[in-house]
């Protein structure tokens, strides 16, 4: 069985990590000078992260779709005015996690419990008919567990509900993590530890390694 919560590690750069940087910053000037080939390199490299983080959040592929060609608009009109005071990547996520939430706020209860149990695709077709589009949780062992589990993440409060997916789905270190929510590390290891403890709290009847 997979480890829901794996212990605590912080990440330092990886070779990988410090090559991503350096070609974002080119990307960026490529992007910044008007090029076409540049955008459509942008949204090659980051659309799969951007859609499967807002799909983390709001559990609709149609709107987790929507949100992230939103994202890259915005990027296109806006990256004239990126100065490189965060990463590329920290931007694209602050700008996705920040639509998401703001997109499930304005969402009524109905229409988002009408969504959640689509996404669990009681036919299979979500799940299964589009591999692209699955949550990445649906690799847990079946769909009942996985309805108990997401439950419970999407009843985290907000920037827990974050931290918890960008480090468990999107595999962000700590430091990038800050970065997206504007705050520090401890900070991270802070929500990071409550929401493990709210999910172990909740789960601790289930068949879960929390």
């Amino acid at each position: 069985m997979l480890p829901l919560l794996p212990a605590q590690t912080h990440d330092p750069p990886t070779c990988a990590q410090l090559i991503g940087s350096a070609a974002d910053a080119n990307l960026v000037a490529q992007l910044q000078s008007g090029s076409e080939a540049a955008f459509r390199t942008l949204v090659e490299r980051y659309q799969d992260r951007i859609y499967r983080t807002v799909l983390s959040l709001l559990r609709s592929p149609e709107e987790a779709e929507d949100i992230a060609q939103e994202v890259f608009v915005e990027v296109y009109q806006t990256i004239g005015r990126f100065r490189g005071e965060a990463a590329l990547s920290t931007w694209l996520y602050r700008l996705a996690t920040s639509r998401a939430l703001k997109n499930r706020r304005k969402a009524r209860t109905k229409k988002r419990f009408a969504y959640f149990t689509s996404l669990l695709g009681f036919d299979n077709d979500v799940l299964h008919e589009v591999p692209d589009h699955a949550h990445p949780l649906a690799l847990l062992e079946g769909q009942q567990q996985l309805q108990v589990l997401l439950d419970h993440v999407a009843r985290l409060p907000n920037q827990q509900q974050v931290a918890f997916t960008l480090r468990h789905e999107q595999e962000l270190s700590y430091e990038e993590i800050a970065a997206v929510l504007n705050t520090t590390v401890p900070a991270v290891e802070s929500l990071l530890f409550r929401a493990r403890q709210t999910l172990r709290k909740h789960l601790q009847s289930h068949s879960y390694h929390v």
